[in-house]
């Protein structure tokens, strides 16, 4: 058990890192990526192992990146959207948005018999994918907007 999670947090770490390289963070900034990158992935895996609902798990990831994010800018001087942005992508749900896209597809071909079972899943899959991207937005957002009461250069 304990390999799985380390190898999961080694893969949510080195996607945040590739992101962080395409969206051209300092390089300084890269080590508190993949660190925040591999926690927040973590603590969604983990949260997801107990049993916690996909979206509550990401929210939870989430959080912890965007807190972190905003203690590792006051380190680096760096905005704390550096760290919390390439941090929480790796957390993105493709599964859910490509199920739905697929359910879409098949509505638009010819409708059958299972028409209205297609119809429920890719609702569900594209209420799914919604409410994580606003659960990861969120995640970010309310640390910054908690500890942000002056900027964070004067921050300490």
């Amino acid at each position: 058990m304990g390999y799985f999670f380390f190898e999961k947090g080694i893969w949510f770490g080195s996607a945040a890192i590739g992101f962080a390289i395409l969206f051209n963070v300092p390089v300084r900034t890269l080590r508190y990526i993949f660190i925040i990158g591999a926690l927040g992935g973590l603590l969604k895996t983990l949260l997801l192992w107990l049993g916690i609902n996909v979206i509550v798990s990401s929210l939870g990831g989430a959080t912890l990146a965007g807190y972190m994010g905003v203690f590792a800018a006051h380190d680096k001087h760096a905005p704390p959207m550096v760290f919390s942005i390439p941090s929480v992508i790796p957390m993105v749900p493709g599964v859910f948005a490509y199920r739905m896209m697929l359910g879409l597809i098949k509505l638009s071909i010819i409708p059958d018999e299972n028409y209205e079972k297609v119809l429920s899943e890719t609702i569900s899959n594209g209420l799914n994918a919604t409410f994580i991207l606003l659960s990861l937005a969120l995640g970010v957002a309310i640390p910054l907007l908690v500890t942000r009461k002056e900027s964070v250069k004067k921050a300490k």
